[in-house]
């Protein structure tokens, strides 16, 4: 096997740290130093990620799309059969699963309501010690697909060729309905500035062009050409590339858009096997989906709009679909041909090993062309080019940070010195309103001490706020498929930071007692946190005023002295009021009215089942039958909006 490595090049840190507080126009949208070696044309590129992000052929059910749980301001409004009841791992007959009762609405296929929220409540929303009226580890999150087992695709079909398996939580009456994530979905608004993305870091900075694990996995190749008759495989390193990292996970995550067995590969094939263990440890890069995708036309079961900022140009509107009549077309035109055009396939043996063989005569499951061995680096590096253009810097705050001194009323500008006086910038800092951004970790160091409690190490970007316990979720405390811990800090301290990240630690704990990281979650930016309830990595507060009185009371669940321990604030009925005001102020108008970057195709969202969470209509093979939303196409100029989750007009 011939191995070569591919790197971009380091970011050195600011000079002058970044401000506090600034418009977003002034930060860089990060991405790899080295894109050039694999993209041949951004536009085609960009091009290609909205289709794959928006197209409900990805899924094993033809139907479930990237953006069917991304939809609104960059995350999920719907609100029947949202509910995960506690199942923290992708395996739902792992013993660590404490408690897999349905407690909010008594079963799946609930509609939720407002009184549900939120999930920890008090007699005393100010008062951390005050009675509990009502407590749960139920999660609010977003449904995807149905269990079932992966068998093979069919190059050119939307829909996978899959066996059925048996859902002992996720029924009404015995009666299947689609799985919910056990993490509430984050927006995909402004996530190119997160140095790592999903709510424990999982999806590496550095992309290797296989998986999501970047430098932790050390069998992640991806196929070179550089002659058309000779191939070899290599390791690929492009770092700021965490959101092509985030990408390949959700379509072969048997909760959110994959049959358990299907890897990217069958996707460009269509896609393939992933899963076994947590949400997508142990999972395979996605070529089974290269498979299938591959001779499919881009958003061929979706009308696209003429007038869309990016795929306009190449709609069949009034048909569905783009005028590019394959997938196959888009990716020659947006990547350089080294990475697609070989005579040479790849096989992939049992034993994970890979061989270099000629074009077989009657290819199989095992065997893949350089394209669909490919597959999950163009999947992955073309989401991330098209999410790179949605950012909400056309703020009311960021025109007054460019000096329209009018752009905020007199409250909010009173919230805004409230936000900082009261501490909450130290979560929510700079331009990107996270610690967890590529430029705030680059002048701070990967780990550092702790903003709370009494200073120990921790990932910089993951805190506890004691939303939930530990126990539940472990979060960034938890480990990587390959016996690793996802925690940085736990790397510096058993000494394998370097080995497997490639760079040496600034800082190493003393002791797991010096180490804040169980329970620990990425602090999320608060920029249109209007459009995107419900809150927390547990989805549990409907409202902002649920979330501020949550923080000014300290958090609900203290243990001990750290991990992470918020502060009381005590903030008065004003405090909290000027701040609302403030974050409504972080609300980007082309957000909430889908005008371009933020137009897209039309999208058919499956929204529940018939029925309800004590009957549901079974469609005849054992599965409830799903009722639809249907989101139209957008243009340039945007649409009149859609309600947020559980808001009414």
């Amino acid at each position: 096997m011939t191995l070569a490595v591919i790197c971009g090049h380091t970011v050195s840190a600011q000079v002058t740290p970044a401000p506090a507080l600034a418009s977003l126009k002034t930060v860089p949208v990060p991405e790899p130093d080295n894109l050039g070696d694999f993209i041949r044309d951004r536009t085609a590129a960009i091009k290609l990620g909205k289709s794959f992000f928006w197209d409900m052929q990805v899924a094993s059910d033809g139907i479930t799309a990237c953006a069917s749980c991304h939809f609104h301001a960059g995350a999920d409004s719907r609100s029947k059969n949202q509910i995960n009841p506690g199942v923290v791992r992708a395996n739902i007959d792992d013993p660590l699963v404490q408690d897999a009762t349905f407690q909010v609405g008594g079963g799946a296929n609930y509609q939720l309501k407002p009184e549900d929220f939120p999930f920890h409540r008090l007699s005393n929303p100010d008062d951390v010690n005050s009675t509990v009226l009502f407590d749960t580890n139920d999660i609010a999150s977003s449904h995807g697909v149905f269990n079932t087992e992966f068998v093979d695709v069919v190059p050119g079909q939307a829909e996978d060729i899959v066996n059925p398996k048996d859902d002992p939580v996720f029924n009404v009456g015995g009666t299947k309905v689609r799985r919910v994530e056990p993490r509430n979905a984050p927006t995909v608004i402004d996530a190119v500035f997160n140095f790592r993305n999903f709510w424990d870091g999982r999806a590496q900075n550095i992309f290797n062009g296989a998986s999501l694990w970047g430098t932790r996995d050390p069998n992640a190749f991806v196929g070179k050409a550089n002659d058309i008759n000779q191939l070899e495989l290599v390791k690929v390193s492009l770092k700021n590339s965490s959101l092509a990292s985030q990408a390949l996970s959700p379509p072969i995550s048997v909760f959110e858009m994959s049959a358990d067995g299907r890897t990217l590969q069958n996707i460009g094939d269509k896609i393939g096997r992933v899963h076994i263990d947590s949400d997508d440890a142990g999972a395979q890069p996605p070529r089974e989906i290269g498979k299938k995708l591959l001779p499919i036309r881009p958003l061929g079961k979706q009308l696209v709009h003429p007038e869309d900022s990016v795929l306009g140009t190449d709609s069949r509107s009034p048909n569905p679909g783009l005028q590019t009549d394959t997938y196959e077309a888009l990716i020659k035109d947006a990547f350089q041909p080294e990475w697609w055009r070989s005579t040479k396939w790849v096989q992939v043996n049992s034993d994970g090993s890979r061989t270099i063989i000629d074009r077989p005569n009657s290819p199989e499951k095992n065997q893949y062309n350089l394209m669909e061995y490919n597959f999950p680096l163009f999947f992955g590096l073309a989401i991330q080019m098209y999410e790179s253009t949605l950012i909400s810097d056309d703020t009311p705050f960021d025109r007054f940070m460019e000096g329209n001194t009018t752009a905020l009323t007199a409250q909010q500008q009173r919230g805004m010195q409230v936000f900082q006086d009261q501490g909450c910038i130290g979560c929510h800092f700079g331009a990107e309103f996270t610690i967890a951004s590529v430029v705030h970790i680059g002048e701070q160091g990967r780990i550092a001490a702790a903003l709370f409690g009494q200073q120990p190490i921790e990932d910089v970007g993951f805190l506890n706020n004691g939303v939930r316990p530990a126990s539940e979720d472990r979060g960034v405390g938890g480990d990587d498929p390959f016996g690793n811990p996802l925690a940085e800090t736990r790397l510096a301290l058993n000494g394998t930071f370097r080995q497997i990240l490639g760079e040496d630690p600034p800082v190493i704990p003393t002791g797991e007692d010096n180490i804040g990281v169980e329970g620990a979650f990425k602090v999320p930016t608060l920029r249109n946190v209007e459009l995107t309830a419900p809150y927390f990595h547990n989805g549990g507060q409907l409202t902002l005023e649920q979330v501020l009185d949550f923080y000014s009371r300290g958090g609900d669940f203290r243990e001990g002295d750290f991990p992470g321990v918020l502060p009381v604030l005590n903030l008065s009925a004003q405090d909290k009021q000027d701040i609302i005001a403030f974050m409504k102020a972080l609300t980007d108008e082309r957000v909430r009215l889908e005008k371009a970057p933020f137009d897209h195709p039309q999208l058919f969202l499956t929204n529940g089942h018939q029925g309800d969470q004590t009957s549901v209509t079974d469609d005849g093979t054992g599965k409830a039958t799903d009722e639809f939303l249907e989101l139209p196409a957008v243009g340039r100029n945007g649409s009149n909006g859609h309600p947020n989750f559980l808001e009414t007009r």
